[in-house]
């Protein structure tokens, strides 16, 4: 069964990631794209430093030639970003990410990009998953890779230069020099270095980089920048006396930040600084958009300077979708990804890392005086997280009691309940507190926000005691 969640299609390698599969999938958006009329085109397809990921990506272009279209193929390990700017800025009709992003060593996955560079959305990857199911996976045509290359139908080629210009084009690159910025680098064992540090160095930037090498078992940790996984980066910013921390996720997606002190800046954090810095500081006009899971602060910091923010679900096509409606300065999520108005449309660790430098150099303050600038005027909130693993019957027995019995704590003073994506329960007092299943991994994750971290931590609790977790 291949089933899109909300960052494409993921699975456990040599379980139901496999050789077969990829085929199917693929042949599957071929037959969707003869329909809407793309015979004949070129897609983008490129691959991250995981295990199989670059000859699954071969695979996935050995389908492509069976059915007659044309690959460019990134012939080096890349950013997810590269290939979303790929796609947009050459006109391409779809694109293509073997990568699993954020999830364990033992997954791999596909991300499918649509015209523009943007996410898949549900309609597309509805579509897809009807024609895998109409296929006979004995009759996928394919033309073996070496083959294909030499029939013109795969052409390689390194595009990296033409999404790092984009970038400096975009910030303040003056400013960064000026500033002589000492700034550490974590990779994580992924796909950022060479298109972030060349970013860096080209602003003068003192750049110092750990976990740079190719590991599919990314050092034993999960390749997804958060408190935990990041206590070698911290401890080497305080070593080194770094102004900044720098860390992006496998696929460089999604960034995470440790600040001058060593401390962990949360993703909410960052969207909150990034979104204050770009209208009070850089004088953009516009609102943001955030998900269901992500601060409330965000809504207060766009409403004190004259504008709204949007709440959509969990999934990154969401928020891209609402920025393009509404001309919003910034969207992002709660687990790190964040997408800038006038770049591409998706998640962009690369770019909002370089933003985060600009920030720094023309405000002259670290991040910890710029959060103060914000909670002073704003006001703070305690933000709570917890993930449960599930198995496909617990799963089930859960959907039933949230969704059939819509069953809820005896929480007090609820406003409103929403179950668009989860169950989100929303208090009078402006609290919140969230339980949705993971679209990526089998998990179900809770996340609150009040005034207090006890607050916080108790509404959490009522959901655990309820359910039995």
């Amino acid at each position: 069964m291949i089933k899109f969640g909300t960052g494409g299609w993921r699975a456990v390698i040599a379980d139901d990631f496999t050789k077969a599969n990829l085929r199917l999938l693929t042949a599957g958006l071929c037959r969707l794209m003869e329909k809407e009329g793309h015979a004949g085109e070129e897609l983008c397809v490129g691959y991250d430093r995981r295990f199989l990921s670059k000859e699954s990506a071969h695979w996935i272009a050995e389908v492509l030639a069976g059915y007659g279209f044309r690959t460019l193929m990134v012939n080096r390990s890349s950013p997810t970003p590269l290939i979303m700017y790929i796609v947009k800025t050459r006109g391409l009709p779809y694109g293509m990410m073997v990568t699993a992003s954020h999830n364990p060593a033992i997954y791999n996955g596909v991300k499918v990009f649509t015209a523009g560079g943007r996410d898949a959305d549900l309609t597309v990857t509805a579509k897809i998953e009807r024609e895998i199911a109409a296929l006979d996976a004995e009759q996928i045509p394919s033309v073996r890779y070496e083959e294909a290359l030499a029939q013109g139908l795969i052409r390689e080629d390194n595009p990296a230069n033409d999404y790092i210009d984009s970038i400096l084009a975009l910030i303040d690159a003056e400013a960064i020099k000026q500033a002589r910025l000492h700034v550490a680098l974590d990779p994580m064992y992924g796909v950022s270095q060479t298109c972030l540090r060349t970013i860096l160095m080209t602003c003068r930037c003192d750049v110092d980089v750990i976990h740079d090498r190719h590991d599919t078992l990314f050092g034993g940790k999960l390749p997804a920048p958060n408190a935990a996984t990041l206590t070698h980066l911290a401890s080497f910013v305080l070593d080194r006396h770094c102004d900044l921390g720098l860390a992006t996720d496998g696929d460089a997606d999604r960034l995470g930040v440790i600040d001058e002190r060593g401390g962990f800046i949360h993703p909410n954090t960052l969207l909150v600084l990034l979104y204050y810095y770009l209208v009070k500081y850089r004088g953009w006009q516009g609102p943001c958009v955030r998900n269901n899971s992500t601060t409330h602060l965000l809504d207060r910091v766009a409403e004190g300077l004259g504008q709204r923010c949007y709440e959509v679900p969990v999934g990154f096509k969401y928020i891209s979708a609402k920025m393009s409606e509404t001309d919003a300065v910034i969207g992002g999520e709660s687990s790190g990804g964040m997408a800038v108005r006038g770049h591409i449309s998706g998640k962009d660790g690369i770019y909002a890392a370089a933003l985060l430098t600009e920030m720094l150099a023309v405000t002259g303050k670290s991040i910890s005086a710029l959060y103060r600038e914000i909670t002073e005027q704003y006001g703070e909130l305690s933000y709570r997280e917890a993930d449960f693993r599930m198995t496909p019957e617990r799963k089930a027995e859960l959907q039933r009691l949230l969704f059939e019995e819509k069953l809820l704590p005896d929480f007090a003073c609820v406003e409103r309940v929403s179950r668009e994506d989860g169950v989100k329960c929303y208090f009078a007092d402006g609290s919140w507190v969230i339980c949705r299943f993971s679209g990526t991994e089998p998990l179900l994750r809770m996340a609150s926000e009040a005034e207090t971290g006890e607050q916080a931590e108790a509404l959490i609790g009522k959901w655990r005691a309820l359910l039995s977790l």
